[in-house]
């Protein structure tokens, strides 16, 4: 029969048949990638490489720290978390060689108020006020923070040991930074675990996070840190050696450390120190209660909020890392770029696994009905989709045990059940993030898109507060 000649339901069967070729092809190809990774973690975990070390964390605490630590907060309306994250921060860090600089803008008095009310007899706070109108990016913010560091290192005579980067919502960890101090022996750029904690207001929102984290920076950046390539930094719970990011600085014309169109410069961060020859290290560990010593935070809790956050990750990524970043020439760094970037694809062929399930479901109602034949199925087109059900199987399997490991049974169920909910996320943040991008190709600056917050996790919830 010509291809002429072929009616509107056996169009829609071709057009099916090719739908599904498509989708499980791609979905196989991402599952062998998952795949490898999980079997390389477990191989890991095996040989002893993979564990998990325990810390006296009341040592950690208190331990004084080898020099200066210059902790950098940038802030942008956030009057409602900044007075708890500094208060916080002051009290679970004592040690008297640290220092917290706070960057605000002049058109935001209400967040550079919460900031003076915080500590206001605290020697170590200092509040830097921005000379430029925010929003700007929060890269440009992070370079005005740097700079006031210069000045205070030129003011007295010696220079800070290491930068530590956090976000205005996060609640520190009180052995988070003698770790830090303890691995900075080794190393010039150190990332702790992010834990993002669970929104009993948000079951399938705003906690759709925590099996995320829990899988990436339990597993995927534990992989990835033991094939040497470079570790991303999260821009949370992550720290640069002092001279390290000096070099990185004058790798810019700016002399800045950061590009201030860059709308991921924390993703960035690790890559650059390690293209400089900077060694970059995952440190995962607990105290001796059991407790990830991790930065927490409660992430967005609205739709709109958790597609906009995710879609400044797919831009800056995905696609902006394609300009920004570019190739190496070492294997295992090819290799987690590639996976690093896939975010726009995985979103389209999940949104053609979508419109799959809905023809299916519309082209099994009309052949109900006398309309037309259901698609065969061929042989290989059951075992694709035999090998892509055992693969989500699977997928299910090791997101239920990650989120169970740190939140426990019943969150890690929850997690199962929130996949749908996920996908649907990515769907949209790839689709706003493509069209951003095309926007930015036409000449748009990037702004600071940041997500508000409103409760900090030490005022909401003071059991979640490490021990």
């Amino acid at each position: 029969m010509a291809i002429w000649d072929l009616t509107f339901w056996q169009w829609f069967v071709l057009f099916q048949h090719e739908m599904l070729l498509f989708a499980g092809v791609f979905f196989l190809i991402g599952a062998i990638d998952d795949f490898s990774i999980d079997l390389l973690w477990i191989w890991l975990r095996l040989n002893g490489r993979a564990n998990t070390p325990q810390f006296n964390g009341q040592h950690l605490a208190t331990k004084p720290l080898a020099g200066l630590a210059a902790v950098f907060i940038p802030a942008w309306q956030e009057a409602d978390v900044i007075g708890d994250t500094i208060a916080h921060a002051l009290k679970a860090w004592p040690q008297n060689n640290m220092r917290l600089y706070v960057g605000c803008y002049s058109n935001d008095p209400e967040t550079v108020a919460a900031v003076m009310r915080a500590a206001p007899r605290d020697p170590r706070l200092r509040l830097v006020i921005h000379e430029r109108e925010g929003p700007s990016t929060k890269a440009d913010c992070l370079n005005r923070l740097y700079r006031a560091l210069c000045t205070d290192e030129q003011r007295v005579g010696a220079k800070a040991r290491m930068v530590v980067f956090h976000d205005a919502e996060d609640m520190v960890d009180p052995a988070a930074l003698g770790l830090i101090d303890l691995t900075m022996d080794r190393a010039e750029f150190v990332q702790l675990p992010v834990l993002p904690l669970p929104q009993v207001k948000s079951r399938w929102i705003g906690s759709h996070y925590c099996e995320e984290f829990a899988e990436a920076h339990g597993k995927s950046l534990v992989v990835r840190g033991a094939l040497g390539a470079a570790i991303p930094a999260a821009g949370v719970g992550c720290a640069v050696d002092r001279m390290a990011l000096a070099r990185l600085a004058a790798t810019h014309e700016s002399r800045m450390p950061f590009a201030s169109d860059s709308l991921t410069e924390d993703y960035e961060l690790g890559l650059a120190v390690a293209a400089n020859g900077g060694r970059c290290r995952f440190v995962r560990a607990r105290r001796e209660d059991g407790e990830l010593i991790a930065t927490r935070a409660f992430f967005p809790s609205r739709l709109d909020h958790v597609v906009r956050q995710k879609t400044r990750w797919v831009h800056g990524i995905a696609l902006q890392g394609w300009d920004r970043l570019g190739w190496t020439a070492r294997p295992a760094e090819i290799w987690m770029r590639l996976r690093d970037r896939r975010g726009p694809l995985t979103a389209l062929v999940l949104l053609l696994a979508y419109m799959l399930l809905a023809l299916s479901a519309l082209g099994w109602a009309a052949s109900l009905m006398g309309y037309g034949q259901p698609m065969e199925m061929t042989l290989a087109l059951k075992l694709l989709l035999a090998a892509n059900f055992f693969s989500f199987v699977w997928r299910a399997m090791f997101r239920f045990g990650f989120a169970a490991r740190e939140y426990g049974i019943l969150e890690g169920v929850r997690a199962i059940l929130r996949i749908p909910v996920a996908n649907i996320i990515a769907i949209m943040a790839g689709r706003r993030a493509l069209f951003a991008y095309v926007r930015s190709l036409a000449g748009h600056a990037p702004v600071w898109d940041k997500t508000p917050h409103f409760i900090h996790p030490a005022r909401a919830q003071p059991e979640a507060l490490p021990a």
